[in-house]
C-alpha cells in the first residue's frame, strides 16, 4: 500500500482497530504462566523491552519540541502511539509479576528516574539542533523511528521462538500486531519526507550511519542493551533475521539503498558479546 501524503498515512492508521484491548488483556489466561518453564536469561531482556516502552513517553515529550512533533498529521499519531507503547510495558510488567519476578508498584516512575542526566542533555541538545535544521530533518526523525519499530517487533519475535513460553508468545503476538502497524506509518512517512528533496535523503543516511545505536540506548544502559541484543540474536539465524527483516526494509527507502548500519552494529554486538563469554 503507497501513499501520497501524510494524511492520508494517517486515515489508514487511525483505521486500525486497537489489538490490546480489555477484552484482549483479560482474555489471557494469567493463572497459566506459571505452568509454563521461562529460562532465567529472558528474564533482563523481559525487563529491558518493558522498560523501554516505558521511556517512549520521554522520547514523546522530546519530539514534541521540534517541527516533526509539532506536525499536525505527526502528532496525532503519536498520542495513540505513546498510549499504546505504555499499553505493551504494563503488559510486559504484569507477565513478570504472574511468572513470579516481583516489580515494584512505582516502577514505571522508577524506570523514568533512571535516565541519566547525561542522556537527558544530549537530547536536550539534540533538540536545540533539529530546530535549527527545521522540517527538513523530519525525514530523519521518520526514518529513525521505522528503524527503531521494525528492530523492536524483530526482538518481539525472536523472544516468542526461542522462550517458548504459550501464554508470553500470545502476549507478544498481541503487541507486534501494534508495532507492525506503527512501523507502517513511519516507513510510509519516512518515504514521503525522503522523497521531497536531495538534502533530506542525505542527511537522513549520514544521521543513521554515523549515530544510530539500538533501541532504548542510552536511557538504559549499555551492558543491559548488548545483553538484550546478544540474547535474542547470536543464535542461529539471527543476523540474518536482522539483516532481511530490518536492513533490507530500510534500503528500500529513497536515499538509503545500501545501508548497512543496522546489521553491522548488531553484528558487532553480537560478536563482542559472544567473544566475552
Amino acid at each position: 500500500m503507497s501513499f501520497e501524503t501524510k494524511k492520508e498515512v494517517l486515515e489508514w492508521y487511525e483505521r486500525q482497530p486497537r489489538t490490546l484491548t480489555k477484552e484482549f488483556i483479560s482474555g489471557i489466561n494469567w493463572s497459566d504462566v506459571r505452568k509454563y518453564p521461562l529460562d532465567e536469561k529472558f528474564i533482563p531482556v523481559l525487563l529491558y523491552m518493558r522498560d523501554v516502552e516505558t521511556l517512549t513517553d520521554v522520547y514523546y515529550e522530546e519530539l514534541r519540541r521540534t517541527p516533526t512533533g509539532k506536525d499536525p498529521v505527526i502528532s496525532k499519531f503519536m498520542e495513540r502511539w505513546s498510549a499504546e507503547e505504555q499499553t505493551h510495558g504494563e503488559l510486559l510488567n504484569q507477565f513478570l509479576n504472574e511468572a513470579g519476578i516481583e516489580t515494584d508498584e512505582n516502577w514505571q516512575k522508577q524506570v523514568v528516574g533512571s535516565v541519566s542526566t547525561r542522556y537527558t542533555v544530549t537530547n536536550r541538545l539534540i533538540t536545540t539542533l533539529t530546530n535549527l535544521v527545521g522540517k527538513r530533518f523530519t525525514a530523519t526523525h521518520m526514518a529513525f523511528g521505522a528503524i527503531h519499530e521494525m528492530s523492536t517487533t524483530q526482538g518481539y519475535r525472536r523472544l516468542a521462538e526461542l522462550a517458548e513460553h504459550p501464554v508470553l508468545a500470545e502476549i507478544l503476538r498481541g503487541i507486534i500486531r501494534e508495532e507492525s502497524a506503527h512501523t507502517h506509518f513511519y516507513r510510509s512517512v519516512a518515504r514521503i519526507e525522503l522523497q521531497k528533496s536531495e538534502i533530506s535523503q542525505k542527511l537522513s543516511r549520514f544521521i543513521i550511519k554515523h549515530f544510530w545505536t539500538p533501541v532504548g540506548s542510552g536511557a538504559k544502559s549499555k551492558q543491559e542493551s548488548d545483553y538484550t541484543i546478544a540474547t535474542l540474536f547470536s543464535g542461529k539465524g539471527g543476523l540474518d533475521w536482522i539483516d532481511k527483516n530490518v536492513s533490507r526494509r530500510i534500503q528500500g527507502l529513497p536515499g538509503l539503498e545500501g545501508l548497512t548500519k543496522v546489521s553491522d552494529k548488531i553484528g558487532e554486538i553480537v560478536s563482542l558479546q559472544t567473544s566475552a563469554v
